[in-house]
């Protein structure tokens, strides 16, 4: 059952830190909800013309990525493909080579996949609740939260690291949430959600703000926060986290590579032969069959950064099969592409 889902009657109090008494929700409802009235960042799909696949695409593209990255490829996959049948309609490959350097993409897949699924099975229109968009492929449990409320309004409990991170430090007093999203935690977020659906709305979208730009993992603005009163953390002096977050590793790994593959392929109007991936040419001024990538003049960029990478060449040959596993490239005679 999705815990967004609950009673309607008021909100329980919530579990606060040892010893402290829990700020009751309703004057946080409104004085972290009058807060994101004043402060909320202009954003394309809190705009209340745009779509729900406006709004789908957007929960997509900002998963593990920021606003400031997302923002020039929302606006460009909207205009190219306005509904999800638009989408559908083109092959998978096209999906990857306008992802540009968002990251992480097989996202894009996901959201081809999903499009595909919703002219099949929805009449081209995005499902409007919890469990029609969860049966989506690629859409989790967030997504689907956050979809059914920020694009129909329904009230659900929207749970993600902003909003864990805001959470935690208000109510329990700890600097960070815990490594993995727990029970306990999907609790307190059940009994914080107001009853009214146009409120739940605007608290899930409000808190999450407030741990977007105010308090944030590094360097929280607590002065500007508009519940620092109530808070649990700064009553204890803000502590510092039990734990040390370990940040994702980039340069010589496998997800580097295979990004630099992609963005080659991206690049390229036809397909690349797999021994220009796998080897660096002594010139790189693209003469005989390496014409069939596009640069200006004659030098594709990307190629040089994915041989500058100098990965060995099982490096280049394991990142190579996990594309083609993934299906974010194919193998043809003529050489390696994005998928048809």
């Amino acid at each position: 059952m999705n815990p967004g889902n609950g009673s309607t009657g008021a909100p329980a109090r919530p579990a606060g830190a040892a010893g402290r008494a829990t700020p009751a929700p309703e004057s946080l409802h409104e004085r972290v909800v009058h807060w994101f009235g004043e402060a909320a960042r202009d954003l394309p799909w809190r705009e209340p013309s745009c779509s729900p696949w406006g709004i789908l695409v957007s929960e997509v593209m900002l998963q593990q990525t920021p606003v400031v990255r997302v923002l020039p490829v929302w606006r460009e996959w909207l205009e190219r493909w306005p509904s999800p049948a638009q989408l559908a309609a083109e092959p998978s490959g096209a999906a990857v080579r306008h992802w540009g350097r968002l990251g992480y993409p097989r996202r894009a897949l996901r959201l081809h996949a999903a499009a595909t699924a919703i002219v099949a099975d929805h009449g081209g229109a995005v499902p409007a609740t919890h469990d029609e968009l969860l049966s989506l492929p690629g859409v989790g449990t967030y997504t689907a939260a956050a979809v059914a409320a920020f694009a129909f309004g329904r009230r659900e409990t929207v749970v993600d690291t902003n909003i864990r991170r805001v959470h935690a430090r208000l109510f329990g007093g700890s600097a960070l949430p815990a490594p993995a999203l727990t029970a306990a935690e999907m609790r307190r977020a059940v009994a914080l959600l107001p009853a009214d659906d146009a409120l739940s709305v605007r608290w899930n979208a409000a808190v999450m703000e407030l741990g977007a730009v105010i308090c944030t993992a590094r360097a929280p603005l607590c002065d500007a926060c508009p519940v620092r009163d109530a808070c649990a953390w700064v009553a204890a002096g803000r502590p510092a986290p039990e734990y040390v977050p370990k940040g994702q590793s980039w340069a010589g790994t496998d997800r580097q590579v295979r990004g630099a593959i992609v963005a080659v392929l991206r690049d390229a109007d036809h397909p690349v032969p797999r021994a220009l991936l796998m080897e660096a040419p002594v010139d790189l001024r693209m003469d005989g069959p390496a014409t069939a990538l596009s640069a200006p003049a004659g030098r594709p960029a990307a190629l040089g950064t994915l041989h500058g990478l100098r990965a060995p060449g099982e490096q280049l040959e394991r990142a190579l099969a996990g594309l083609l596993a993934d299906g974010l490239a194919e193998e043809t005679e003529r050489g390696i592409r994005l998928p048809g």
